[in-house]
């Protein structure tokens, strides 16, 4: 099964974010993805601990987007756009936990496995708002994402629980979606949708 990771993005979140976490575990989430990157380091410290806490009372992992704040908070991993993943040293990134690094190609898919990199998020697969005017790169590019490289990869952008079963036959280990979980009116429904077992498929190339 395809496993679930939330993205967060208070400004679409209309009520505590806290409790969209908690809903979310109880849902079968698998992480949740502090994104939030418009914060002042500070104030991204502060929030990455409250949301830490609720993470670990929750079952659920937490990633985080800052790695100082990531090493500092001991969080489960840290997610890194490839500028900089390519501008940490060798011994940088090994002090970090769990790195993820966000691609768009095969070519940055087999950089970032080769820098160290424990996981990619790849994008955006479909159309979505939040990439208004670009086309998706469509669920080629991510077999060929899967195909290259033997990390587990996360697939983002206008994942809806019926293309679940799709992307996870393209070979991906998980999906993230943001603006659905944060504006859905029943959060535990909404990711419950996402977690139902996809049935197996012959040409699938998941990743354990």
């Amino acid at each position: 099964m395809c496993k679930v990771l939330c993205v967060t993005n208070r400004r679409l979140c209309p009520d505590s974010l806290e409790k969209r976490i908690e809903a979310a575990a109880r849902g079968g989430a698998w992480g949740i993805l502090l994104r939030e990157k418009d914060l002042a380091p500070d104030a991204y410290l502060t929030l990455a601990r409250s949301v830490l806490t609720v993470c670990r009372d929750s079952g659920v992992r937490c990633i985080l987007y800052d790695p100082q704040a990531a090493r500092q908070l001991g969080a489960d991993g840290v997610q890194l756009p490839m500028p900089v993943l390519r501008s940490l040293s060798a011994d940088e990134c090994r002090t970090l936990p769990g790195v993820g690094a966000s691609c768009h190609s095969v070519q940055e898919a087999q950089e970032a496995a080769a820098l160290g990199a424990a996981s990619l998020i790849a994008g955006h697969i479909f159309d979505t708002a939040c990439k208004q005017g670009l086309p998706g790169r469509g669920l080629a590019f991510l077999r060929n994402v899967c195909k290259s490289i033997t990390l587990p990869v996360y697939a983002i952008g206008g994942i809806t629980p019926d293309r679940m079963q799709d992307v996870c036959a393209a070979g991906a280990a998980g999906v993230c979606i943001m603006s659905s979980w944060m504006q859905c009116p029943d959060v535990q429904a909404h990711i419950a949708a996402f977690t139902r077992p996809v049935p197996p498929q012959e040409d699938s190339h998941a990743i354990g």
